[in-house]
């Protein structure tokens, strides 16, 4: 029997997995990128470190997994992270594994995953066409090839693996979504996740470029609640704020309109209100000659000083042994909840992923396959899941990747999708 014929749309860390895997099954697999090289996205993840897993059980990953985590059962326990790590240790890429249990090459450089990556498609066989995919063809209610800007691809099974909408530099235009709905798949509105955020608190230009560790960041809706908690590092920049916990907290915030958010730092959260209380008493009884100013560059980076001075109702140039009972208390309330008011997410463009996209009830959990048209698969960004920061996003896309290869390869020597 011929080998199977399937076509890849799409040459990201999904593509590529899929397209290794069907070639490894067996499959004459023809992979699709529209861009020069593949892997463009990869080339930038992690600061071009390239956090490509985490070393976790695979039941983690799914708590990390900020929608549709369910959907992934099947896939993520066929290739748990810790199968990640071997694949990409068997192709020649040492590993390290840094805080958060996130996994890097040990030579900090994306493009050596990259490099492995195309010399394994070389090794088995796939042939890499650059071209961009336009539709996809269906006979007799099945597929049956590929229409791109360099001609009609034929092919038994299709994996679209487009990607989102972030980094459009990259390739991720959204062109698999309008090839999906064609399909009559059910596309969930795309929208930005793992995303700064933005602000009008005047306090964000005046401190950008500011990075703060180990502060407590939490994001609270109008009437008070409190949806996001975690402590971390951020950044504040001209627009507003970044850095990993602002990005993770951009996940829990689908639903902007209708809904106002401010985000609450902790300067000190590892002192409790009474503790920091009789701190900022003693700051006081050691320093009361000498002014606010002081007094806070003791407690605060250089230049969150005046801001803090600012909210809590202070002059720099006061002194703090002048400082009233009620005086201190607002100064400890700014301490413990600095308060920003958040006016939206940054455009999807600059999101690390891209939420929404192909809806999972129109999936085969376990092969990637559509429930709506025999030979067609789907696999990573294109699909409705998305996870937190650390390695979690890369490894949907390994194991999605790779549940779709190995599904497509099979589909003809079976008769099934």
């Amino acid at each position: 029997m011929r080998s199977n014929r399937v076509a890849v749309v799409g040459g990201g860390a999904a593509g590529l997995m899929a397209a290794i895997t069907a070639a490894r099954q067996g499959a004459a697999v023809t992979l699709l990128e529209r861009n020069e090289k593949v892997g463009r996205k990869l080339y930038i993840t992690g600061k071009s470190r390239c956090n490509l897993t985490n070393d976790c059980p695979w039941e983690d990953v799914l708590k990390h997994t900020t929608c549709n985590a369910k959907f992934l059962y099947s896939s993520m326990a066929a290739f748990p992270p810790g199968a990640a790590m071997e694949f990409f240790q068997s192709l020649g890429v040492p590993l390290k594994t840094e805080r958060g249990r996130r996994v890097f090459p040990q030579s900090d450089r994306a493009a050596d995953v990259v490099d492995a990556l195309f010399r394994q498609l070389k090794r088995e066989g796939v042939r890499l066409v650059q071209a961009r995919a336009e539709g996809l063809l269906a006979e007799g209610g099945k597929i049956a090839g590929v229409e791109t800007d360099r001609g009609r691809f034929p092919c038994d099974c299709a994996i679209l693996a487009t990607g989102g909408l972030s980094y459009p530099q990259t390739g991720s235009t959204g062109d698999g979504y309008a090839m999906a709905r064609r399909l009559g798949h059910t596309v969930i509105p795309p929208k930005a996740s793992l995303v700064p955020l933005c602000s009008d608190d005047p306090c964000c230009p005046r401190l950008q470029g500011l990075s703060l560790r180990n502060t407590g960041v939490s994001v609270k809706t109008g009437g008070g609640r409190t949806v996001f908690q975690e402590q971390g590092e951020l950044l504040f920049t001209h627009f507003g704020l970044s850095g990993p916990t602002v990005l993770s907290a951009s996940a829990h915030l689908r639903q902007w309109e209708g809904e106002d958010y401010t985000l609450v730092l902790d300067l000190k959260p590892a002192l409790d209100r009474e503790i920091l209380d009789r701190r900022l008493l003693r700051e006081v009884g050691e320093s009361g000659n000498r002014e606010v100013g002081t007094l806070l560059r003791a407690l605060l980076p250089r230049s969150l000083g005046p801001e803090a001075a600012r909210r809590a109702g202070l002059s720099m140039e006061e002194k703090a042994g002048a400082l009233t009972r009620a005086q201190r208390r607002a100064l400890l309330e700014t301490l413990k909840g600095f308060s920003i008011h958040l006016t939206g997410p940054a455009p999807i463009e600059e999101a690390v992923v891209t939420a929404g996209g192909v809806k999972v009830s129109e999936l085969d959990p376990k092969t990637m396959a559509s429930r709506l048209v025999p030979g067609l698969y789907f696999a990573g960004e294109l699909i409705d899941v998305d996870a937190y920061t650390g390695g979690y996003n890369l490894q949907i896309a390994w194991a999605t990747g790779r549940a779709a290869g190995l599904a497509a390869a099979q589909a003809g020597e079976e008769g099934t999708q």
